[in-house]
């Protein structure tokens, strides 16, 4: 019999996505398998043991849950502790003292230090705080992206999604236009996900490009011959120029010159959908993000029970050049750790910038 599949925690109903979030921040915290008692006591809301029990039930027949041995307590599957790390990426907030503590170990960095002795400062300082090892990784390498999403969080702004064909799962908080509608998001996963899976990003972008230049070429060499024959004029130069049809009305008659500007008319609009999605794709490559493998997800540090926590930096380009971050237990306490080392990414970007 198959698992069930289910896309997030918000598919699960109110009662078991809050069963199953107590259970793994208590899991965090002891390492030990958690009980329906201790649970049940834990919740906010009245419910007994033994309905706690079925719930657990139904959480482990979907995958999230599992009895290491045969006592009544339950701890998060690798696939429970990326749901539930998914779900704390959107809410968590750098501590106050962290920051203090990070800010401390470059405070007083005179100009001109190597990078390296820099990175080390922080890679120790990572280590310290989430009392694990540090990592620092250069240069970053351009994975092959297996799906991209796209996840409306504010008017302008936006989760992207990036699952790699390595088993990596990146998320970036990009600055979208208010105007583009949630639906050309979806229509732009869509696309990418059809045409271009498999492809690095840059090598989407360098894609799309091309294909810009083969509508380019084609919607002027139609439009040439349009304004050639007097039936058009261009208006306007560069990206904004746009062709205006005269006598609309006397074209009627004329099937090919009908069908020419009809297919101009498609070229354009592909031609827009084309700029939006390049667009897009830099925005993305621009966009702040945390990356988290769990367990086996990454091929590098596949051994059960670690996990590994980086964030890209950049250089005085604005250009990604490395990755940092910590390499741990299973059991990170994520919702600090996650904005530590984004926090940690972004400082060392602005020291090298």
């Amino acid at each position: 019999m198959s698992t069930p599949r289910i896309g997030s925690l918000a598919e699960l109903d109110a009662r078991a996505r809050r069963i199953f979030e107590q259970l793994v921040d208590i899991y965090l915290g002891s390492g030990e398998p958690v009980g329906s008692r201790t649970l049940a006591r834990r919740l906010d809301f009245n419910l007994s043991p033994a309905s706690v029990r079925n719930v657990m039930a139904d959480l482990e027949e979907l995958g999230l849950l599992h009895a290491p041995h045969t006592s009544a307590g339950r701890m998060p599957t690798e696939r429970g502790l990326r749901f539930f790390v998914d779900a704390v990426m959107e809410n968590a907030v750098l501590d106050a003292e962290d920051k203090a503590a990070l800010d401390a170990q470059l405070a007083d960095v005179p100009p001109g230090t190597p990078p390296e002795q820099m990175l080390e400062r922080v890679s120790t300082a990572l280590s310290g705080l989430a009392q694990c090892a540090g990592l620092v990784v250069t240069p970053t390498h351009n994975p092959r992206i297996r799906q991209i999403e796209f996840v409306r969080l504010e008017p302008q702004r936006a989760l992207a999604i990036l699952v790699g064909e390595d088993g990596s799962v990146e998320n970036r908080v990009i600055n979208v236009p208010a105007d583009l509608p949630t639906a050309s998001l979806q229509r732009a996963a869509a696309f990418l996900n059809e045409r271009l899976s498999g492809l690095g990003m840059r090598e989407m972008g360098q894609r799309i490009a091309a294909e810009l230049d083969v509508l380019r070429r084609e919607i002027d060499a139609l439009a040439a011959d349009a304004v050639a024959g007097g039936l058009a004029t261009w208006v306007g130069s560069g990206e904004d120029k746009r062709l205006i049809v005269r006598g609309r009305a006397n074209l009627i008659a004329d099937e090919a010159l009908l069908s020419d500007l009809q297919r101009l008319q498609r070229l354009f609009a592909d031609l827009e959908e084309k700029r939006a999605l390049l667009e897009l794709l830099s925005l993305v490559e621009q966009g702040e993000g945390v990356r988290i493998f769990i367990g086996r997800e990454n091929p590098l540090f596949s051994l059960s029970g670690s996990s590994l926590i980086v964030a890209p930096y950049g250089d005085e380009e604005h250009q990604v050049v490395g990755v940092l971050g910590v390499i741990g237990p299973t059991r990170l306490p994520y919702a600090r750790i996650i904005p530590v080392v984004d926090y940690a990414a972004r400082l060392v970007s602005r020291m090298l910038s």
